[in-house]
């Protein structure tokens, strides 16, 4: 009897295995057919690590992302605020219209590690003498740079949910020159940023206050010779970013999520802030597939 009881017991756990395992394959395999992922965001100002491009205008940043295989992903990336003026006619200047379009590809080396490399393309909305836009223009004069960024992300399913990027400017228009303004040289502008998250409500009633991500937010500019970080110090360690993340993510159904997030952000740069000033508040919703 004892015999018949521990053979019953073993066919019921070898089917419910092997079931277990048809589904973790079925579902695998739901997730691997899907190449594309589409990312719409509307913020209300572009504001990239402490410097503000576009001034205080509404932007739009279009991403499509294409998974080649599970560790590797190729896409493409934009933002525009559609003003036609680089810079507007009040009496005080303000800059104005601008515009971005960046290729990148990703690399996953293990699951909390990524290797990135982003090819940016910034042209002026309009004409700027000594400025020319050629795509390929890796040049001194060129609206051309390429970054190469190591990602740690322990946000997922760690004990310590940190983040950190090491960010290095290895070619395009990154050069510091000497004393009289001769002799360019590749400057390899770095920028490091580390931040942790907190999830704050996870057991709520409310869908509205449910799993809300707090992330604070620390990044730095470093050898900034270049003055590539416009908003920054040229001549110093610059704490441009510090920085506050509050987001909450919505499923909309048929795989369509819609994060919103607010965002503050303090660039402590002891100089070249005066333009926009230090302090900025910035909202942001996503739609996302």
């Amino acid at each position: 009897m004892k015999v018949k009881l521990l053979f019953l017991f073993l066919s019921i756990s070898l089917s419910m295995f092997s079931q277990e395992n048809q589904l973790k394959t079925d579902t695998l395999g739901i997730i691997n057919k899907k190449k594309i992922g589409l990312n719409l965001d509307i913020v209300s100002r572009y504001l990239w690590r402490g410097q503000c491009w576009g001034g205080n205008y509404i932007a739009v940043q279009p991403s499509v992302d294409y998974f080649v295989t599970p560790k590797l992903t190729v896409g493409f990336w934009g933002t525009t605020n559609f003003k036609n003026g680089y810079f507007s006619t009040d009496a005080v200047p303000e800059n104005k219209g601008y515009q971005e379009i960046d290729l990148y590809v990703y690399y996953k080396l293990t699951d909390f590690l990524e290797f990135q490399i982003w090819d940016y393309y910034w042209p002026p909305v309009s004409k700027v003498d000594g400025v020319k836009n050629g795509y390929f223009n890796y040049g001194t004069n060129g609206t051309k740079s390429v970054d190469a960024m190591v990602c740690l992300d322990f946000s997922e399913g760690y004990k310590y949910p940190f983040n950190a990027t090491l960010s290095t400017l290895v070619a395009g228009n990154d050069f510091r020159y000497d004393s009289n303004g001769e002799n360019p040289k590749q400057n390899f502008t770095t920028y490091f940023e580390v931040g942790y998250t907190f999830t704050v409500f996870e057991n709520h009633k409310s869908i509205l206050l449910q799993d809300i991500d707090i992330d604070p937010m620390i990044g730095v500019i470093f050898n900034n010779k270049a003055e590539y970080y416009t908003y920054a110090d040229y001549d110093k360690v610059s704490f441009v970013d510090l920085g506050l993340n509050v987001s909450k993510e919505f499923e909309l159904g048929h795989g369509i999520k819609m994060p919103v997030m607010l965002t503050y952000t303090h660039n402590a740069a002891s100089k070249n802030t005066e333009f926009y000033g230090k302090d900025f508040l910035v909202g942001c919703l996503s739609f996302k597939y």
